[in-house]
């Protein structure tokens, strides 16, 4: 996309032994059709971004995929290429919990240098993300601003979001 600046993913292939898909879920294409199973939710996309001097920036949706799957492709995909960080949810909360511990070692080998979990990453995965990673790890929120630039200090790559406001909105 944008003259090559920019790569946005066809269906992400499924190729870890534990990422397989929800068997809760559940689609129908319209109304009149009955429910039927759906466990790979085969839409998951990914967009991912070269930042020269710093190397590709992963922005995951949900990860339906599975992260390690996401990141198997962006490897396969680049492999000369260092993943700086790995940004959006990883859809570990709930009834995806059980796969934690696969995950945060499957990540291992790909050595991301940061990843900016998501809404649907789940509390106890990031906290697993952040003793397996430490200060690699954060979660985003919103009004945060991250600013990916070789020539920005690390400390200063992350602008974290309003507090408090000083006056009410009018509206």
């Amino acid at each position: 996309m944008l003259d090559g600046h920019f790569y946005y993913s066809g269906e992400i292939p499924r190729v870890t032994p534990f990422e397989t898909g929800r068997q809760d879920h559940l689609c129908r294409l319209n109304n009149e059709e009955d429910w039927r199973p759906d466990p790979y939710l085969m839409d998951e996309r990914m967009l991912v971004v070269n930042v020269r001097g710093l190397g590709l920036i992963v922005f995951s949706a949900c990860s339906h995929a599975g992260i390690v799957n996401v990141c198997t492709e962006v490897r396969r995909l680049f492999p000369e290429t260092s993943i700086h960080a790995v940004m959006g949810g990883l859809h570990l909360g709930g009834v995806m919990e059980r796969l934690i511990p696969q995950t945060v070692e499957g990540l291992r080998p790909f050595e991301v240098g940061c990843f900016i979990a998501g809404h649907c990453t789940g509390w106890r995965a990031l906290h697993a993300m952040a003793n397996a990673y430490g200060e690699r790890v954060s979660q985003s929120a919103v009004g945060t601003r991250y600013q990916f630039d070789a020539d920005t200090p690390p400390d200063q790559r992350i602008t974290a979001p309003q507090t408090s406001f000083t006056s009410k909105p009018s509206w």
